[in-house]
């Protein structure tokens, strides 16, 4: 009796163009998070998410605790998840990291750029300041270059520990996220042109003292408008109590002695 050839192991179906689910829902949840879609504070409904991105549960719940990795979500007790929404504190502290690594990107993009990526940094910030200068959708076009801006800072001072750095921190996306929030657009005219005239200079002392200016600039706008708005959380810790149940014979309450019968 011949044998039977072994079954041969089931194939997984490729992933559209290579992107995994929960990529796919990772991205788009970041990105209405990012654009004021779901703002500061705002609820995040899982299952809804998951029937708007035609997918089910378990991406959309993957993606969500790579956001709360992120510091762009969180969980709260009794209110599920929701959009971080930072204190006052959350926000200084972020200029103050984003602050301390820019300026060494800068320092060392003055001092190891090559010819190439100074003309490559001031063209990108020409192309940043037209954007946004324009009004309406062309705001998150240029959110989304002004983080790749900065990045790419970073990238031409030769320093892969300073990349990554600014990519664990998440500095450029939360400056996107609160300058979003609060509304704060645009910057001024041939702001970050100015910026990279001075860092395609041979003059890293002159670097970090323009970028300081170009972090520092807008801090206490953001910080005003998210107030007015009431977006920003309280600096006080929450705390979330369980109230237990109050027996029938609590003191408010105590259950009179009956009196005995005559």
């Amino acid at each position: 009796m011949a044998e039977r050839p072994a079954p041969q192991p089931r194939r997984k179906r490729p992933r559209a163009g290579g992107v995994s689910l929960t990529s796919r829902a990772y991205e788009a949840i970041r990105s209405a998070i990012l654009s004021g879609e779901l703002p500061l504070g705002g609820p995040i409904s899982g299952r809804g998410l998951a029937r708007r991105l035609r997918m089910s549960l378990l991406p959309v719940a993957q993606a969500l605790r790579q956001l709360e990795n992120d510091g762009l979500v969180e969980s709260r007790p009794r209110a599920g998840t929701v959009v971080r929404m930072p204190t006052a504190e959350d926000i200084r502290g972020h200029y103050v990291i984003r602050e301390a690594l820019e300026t060494q990107s800068a320092r060392l993009f003055a001092e190891r750029a090559t010819i190439a990526e100074r003309r490559e940094l001031r063209a990108m910030a020409a192309a940043l300041d037209t954007l946004y200068a324009g009004k309406g959708g062309a705001r998150q076009d240029a959110n989304r270059t002004h983080a790749t801006f900065h990045h790419r800072i970073a990238e031409c001072a030769g320093c892969p520990e300073l990349v990554s750095a600014i990519e664990k921190s998440h500095v450029l996306v939360l400056n996107w996220l609160y300058n979003s929030a609060a509304d704060f657009h645009p910057p001024p005219r041939r702001w970050h042109r100015d910026l990279a005239e001075v860092l395609t200079r041979d003059d890293p002392e002159a670097a970090d003292r323009k970028m300081r200016e170009h972090v520092r600039f807008g801090l206490e706008t953001v910080l005003r408008r998210l107030a007015a708005s009431q977006r920003l959380a309280d600096a006080a810790p929450r705390v979330f109590i369980r109230q237990r149940r109050r027996r029938q014979s609590s003191a408010k309450n105590p259950i009179q002695p009956t009196k005995p019968k005559r």
